[in-house]
């Protein structure tokens, strides 16, 4: 079951009364035991404050967790591991830039600084049989995945699947990357990580979403939602639809269709709630991408490959004018062809699996999806 709500604004009141309503309509009080361990994990890519839109805004994460309060839980603990070194520093810049620290303070609940993993199996997985899942997410009883709607350059759509690979430690999630660099492959692993962690319920933030070069540098959008749901799939193929996105432009999308794990007709969704209102010119990446190889017979193909990677396949690029040097983008490399060089960062082409993880963590927008013009018009 989905549920929707309008709301505004992240006025605290109406933020607080549209959570208490998507409880209730999903009838989720029902379900939650108040002597459970429950995780509240939003979405904390980087050190960026609310305004910025990157991250899962506070007042949903309060509210969220002022509802569980009200419930009797006592035991609340706010965890995800951004992109980048997975260290209590860095947890703590995060927490306080992005008004977790002040939502712990005022609520009581609890910051995740557990740096620790739990080896948790997944032999039906279609791709990976196994994750290392941080210990608040592993030993919950009860998790609550509190996503943002984003774009994504890589995925077409961060929502309820993707918010899910904050489970994965720190620098271990650029190894995903590497060891599933095929944009199918990647969207299955992490179809294979929602049905390991399975989330009690999943909430949008899409108050203000991100649309266009997201998950980070995309423009701010207000889409004025909040939603909710008990499958993760089922929300991001409404999702799909509030981005006026056909379901097989979307990978995770898509691959949860495939899989028999969501609907493919919108209609069969499950839902509730308000009417879900449809963005038909809601922003994606530039770094979408174009199959030229479909239009091409069969034996040309590879020979045509090359020729496809090399002039039509959007690839990151560096502006040496805004770049700090700051290193975050070769941290985050997976396949380590980044160099900081002369206080500049360098992508030595060649070995680039075009993950945008670059793109994804430079915390100025120096690094750019960048499109062949004969492209642009696509």
């Amino acid at each position: 079951m989905v549920a929707n709500l309008p709301v505004s604004s992240y006025d605290q009141k109406a933020v607080q009364q549209a959570v208490d309503r998507l409880f209730a309509l999903l009838r989720a009080d029902e379900r939650i035991d108040p002597s459970w361990k429950i995780t509240v994990k939003p979405n904390l890519l980087m050190k960026r404050r609310p305004e910025e839109g990157t991250t899962t805004h506070p007042a949903v994460v309060r509210a969220v967790v002022r509802h569980l309060k009200a419930l009797g839980v006592r035991q609340i603990v706010i965890a995800d591991s951004p992109g980048g070194v997975y260290t209590r520093a860095a947890l703590t810049g995060i927490y306080r830039a992005s008004g977790m620290e002040e939502v712990a303070k005022e609520t009581g609940a609890s910051l995740n600084f557990d740096l620790g993993t739990t080896h948790c199996p997944q032999p039906d997985g279609a791709v990976c049989k196994a994750f290392d899942l941080i210990n608040p997410v592993a030993q919950a009883d009860f998790v609550i995945s509190v996503a943002k709607l984003k774009s994504h350059c890589m995925t077409g759509l961060s929502g309820g699947v993707k918010n899910l690979f904050g489970c994965i430690p720190g620098l271990t999630k650029p190894e995903f990357h590497w060891r599933y660099p095929n944009e199918d492959d990647f969207s299955n692993m992490l179809l294979d990580l929602c049905e390991t962690v399975r989330p009690g319920l999943t909430f949008v933030d899409a108050v203000v979403s991100m649309e266009g070069d997201g998950p980070s540098s995309g423009d701010l959008r207000n889409t004025g939602l909040l939603l909710a749901a008990d499958n993760p799939c089922e929300l991001d193929r409404c999702l799909a639809h509030v981005m006026g996105r056909k379901p097989e432009s979307l990978s995770t999308v898509r691959n949860s269709i495939r899989r028999g794990l969501c609907p493919a007709d919108f209609e069969a969704v499950r839902r509730t709630g308000a009417e879900l209102p449809v963005f038909r010119d809601f922003k994606m990446p530039r770094s979408r991408t174009v199959d030229f190889q479909m239009n091409i017979p069969k034996p040309l193909r590879g020979a045509a490959k090359p020729v496809i990677e090399r002039f039509f396949t959007p690839r990151p690029v560096v502006d040496p004018k805004i770049c700090i040097g700051c290193g975050k983008c070769a941290e985050s490399c997976p396949a380590h062809t980044i160099a900081v060089e002369n206080r500049r960062a360098v992508i030595h082409r060649e070995k680039c699996i075009r993950c945008y993880c670059c793109h994804e963590m430079c915390p100025v927008h120096a690094i750019s999806v960048k499109r062949s013009r004969l492209l642009e018009k696509l």
